[in-house]
């Protein structure tokens, strides 16, 4: 859709997809055909949006013709509503990215510093649950790794919705918070970090070969949230791709088979975006631009002491709502950074 609404595009795209959607055929890969499925849903609700923003343009300059100056309070009572369907609608133009329509893996990772980077990482990883919940998004736990006293020392979630990919992505960084230590009885201020990556699903279409002479498996134990034990079988997968040194886990199903296969598709997402990273790089390369290898490094400051705010440092989005971002209010910084008015 580039940067601007090509309705035409769309409903060409929308007649090709219920096509493929009312073949015979259709289900009988699943996985795809739930693929395509969220694809089309995902189109119609941005044409549905389009054509109940510019019917109620249209009835509105309608209105504006047949009435003096005295009658117009009802119309400008609905331009706040106008102007917040407008921006949606500007979002989902913005949301054109290859996989923006995906779900996506998150993963936390507490930074050094022990206790306290372990307990900003259970932090992180519960605000964007907390925001899943508040947007429709659904999400199950693929992976927590406790850290010794609290907190977590890594977590993965899987977000399932509308865009999640597009949403979350910009995610990716470095998160940095300033506060009193509650582990500090000395109640000094403290800074702690931990890191953000966000990983497309990528569907089952993409052709990424994998050999397992490439790749390191390891079984554990499985350890549910609050650290019980989720059963006695060694379940929980770990694969490391020992080329590229990337490590995945998961133990949310209490199959060995099952986990491995999560682990498997978390693994080659994680190969295809890196896949598709070195492309861009190179193609910079080529071109002779800058690339900005560290977007996302040092993404965003969360301070609670000696005041509250919270600062994306590429938007510039400031909020001093600093409790409430942290309970999972985070469209607003989202939806600045979609915009692409960071500074590169």
């Amino acid at each position: 859709m580039g940067g601007r609404f090509d309705l035409e595009t769309l409903q060409i795209k929308i007649n090709d997809l219920e096509k493929i959607y009312n073949s015979s055929d259709f289900w009988n890969d699943s996985e795809k055909a739930t693929s395509i499925s969220k694809e089309l849903s995902d189109l119609k609700k941005v044409v549905l949006e389009y054509n109940k923003v510019k019917e109620a343009i249209v009835d509105n300059l309608e209105l504006l013709a047949m009435v003096d100056e005295s009658d117009i309070t009802e119309i400008v009572d609905e331009l706040p509503v106008l102007e917040k369907q407008l921006e949606n609608l500007e979002l989902s133009t913005l949301l054109n990215g290859e996989f923006d329509n995906c779900n996506c893996f998150l993963e936390v990772h507490s930074g050094a510093g022990g206790t306290e980077a372990c307990d900003w990482a259970s932090m992180l990883l519960r605000m964007y649950e907390r925001f899943c919940e508040k947007n429709d998004y659904s999400y199950e736990v693929i992976e927590e790794q406790k850290g010794e006293e609290a907190g977590l020392k890594s977590g993965t979630i899987l977000v399932k919705g509308h865009y999640a990919y597009g949403y979350f992505k910009n995610e990716t960084g470095i998160h940095r918070l300033v506060r009193i230590s509650p582990f500090d009885s000395n109640k000094r201020r403290h800074t702690s970090f931990a890191s953000v990556s966000v990983t497309p699903e990528i569907n089952q279409e993409i052709n990424l070969e994998v050999n397992e002479s490439d790749l390191k498996i390891d079984v554990y134990h499985s350890s549910g949230a609050g650290g019980q034990s989720v059963n006695t079988s060694n379940s929980a997968v770990r694969i490391t791709h020992l080329p590229t040194k990337i490590v995945v886990t998961c133990q949310n199903e209490r199959s060995q088979m099952k986990n491995k296969d999560m682990a498997m598709k978390l693994l080659k997402s994680k190969l295809y975006q890196l896949e598709q990273e070195k492309k861009a790089e190179e193609m910079s390369r080529i071109k002779g631009e800058a690339l900005n290898i560290n977007f996302g490094s040092q993404s965003r400051n969360y301070v609670l002491e000696p005041y509250k705010q919270v600062k994306d440092l590429r938007s510039g989005y400031t909020t001093s709502n600093a409790m409430q971002v942290l309970g999972g209010d985070l469209l607003e910084i989202m939806k600045s950074l979609l915009k692409g008015d960071y500074n590169e």
